[in-house]
């Protein structure tokens, strides 16, 4: 199988693993990239020393930049993912691993656009990726062998955590680690108003805010870290701490949450539905 890995589209959350793919060691000459603009195109060539193709420049980049790659990354938007898989089918290999990142986007989806019999895997990665701090979810297709799921394991493992979940969790999933990263950013928000509300300069409380939430982050990095425990030992009995969550329970804090993740992950359906 070929070393290539081919990167269809490449917004902030392909980039991101391309990004993480490079700082684990891939060599650059064996990574492609399409994008729609040649200033685009220029920008990646540049900044991660990798060919790019742009489509206003090459119509059938897409085609040319699978022509040999042992792994595509599709990386556009939902809406266009089967006529991504349609458009580069000539161009496949029987062997090669089509990789899809796009939300909502099923396995059976992907297959139909495809040749029958190619290899197909789903992830399902977030924003923090671009740092190297994401959650990558993978899930195998109907043809995807355990070898070709390791390879694609190992390739996202520059990005962040990867994590194997069967498809019918990907939904719930998304809900928690997919759209997390604004859960904590309006909780940051949030922690900035009421800064502001308590008198503290605006400015102020938006960082007190945001370097709060990326230390308590960092802190739920380290090994073995439980949210729980951590949040037990700053809560002193009787203190500010304590009665500001005893606050937050009783205005139902968890239970929102709970119902939040549950919407999203409805609306995930809702999407792969339309999408079908």
């Amino acid at each position: 199988m070929s070393n290539r890995i081919a990167f269809l589209g490449c917004g902030s959350m392909n980039e991101a693993i391309l990004g993480g793919l490079l700082a684990a060691g891939k060599d650059p000459s064996d990574v492609v990239a399409t994008v729609r603009r040649a200033a685009r195109a220029e920008e990646l060539a540049h900044r991660h020393g990798v060919m790019a193709i742009a489509g206003d420049e090459e119509p059938d980049n897409n085609q040319l930049a699978t022509k040999g790659a042992g792994m595509v990354i599709l990386g556009v938007k939902p809406v266009g993912i089967a006529d991504l898989a349609r458009e580069i089918s000539p161009a496949l290999a029987k062997d090669t691993i089509v990789v899809s990142v796009a939300a909502a986007v099923s396995i059976a989806q992907l297959e139909a656009a495809l040749p029958e019999g190619q290899p197909v895997i789903r992830t399902m990665p977030n924003t923090p990726a671009r740092l190297g701090r994401g959650v990558i979810s993978v899930s195998p297709g109907t043809h995807c062998t355990p070898e070709q799921l390791d390879m694609v394991k190992t390739a996202l493992a520059g990005a962040g955590k990867v994590v194997q979940v069967p498809e019918d969790q990907v939904d719930a999933l998304s809900a928690i680690s997919g759209s997390g990263p604004a859960y904590a950013f309006y909780l940051a928000e949030a922690m900035a108003a009421a800064g502001t509300e308590l008198g503290l300069d605006p400015e102020l409380s938006v960082m007190l805010a945001r370097e709060t939430v990326a230390g308590a982050g960092f802190m739920l990095a380290e090994p073995g870290a439980d949210p729980t425990a951590l949040r037990v030992g700053v809560t002193s009995p009787n203190g500010t701490t304590e009665r500001a969550i005893a606050v937050f329970d009783d205005a139902g804090i968890p239970k929102i949450i709970a119902d939040g993740a549950r919407a999203a992950a409805a609306r995930a359906a809702e999407i792969t539905k339309q999408l079908s």
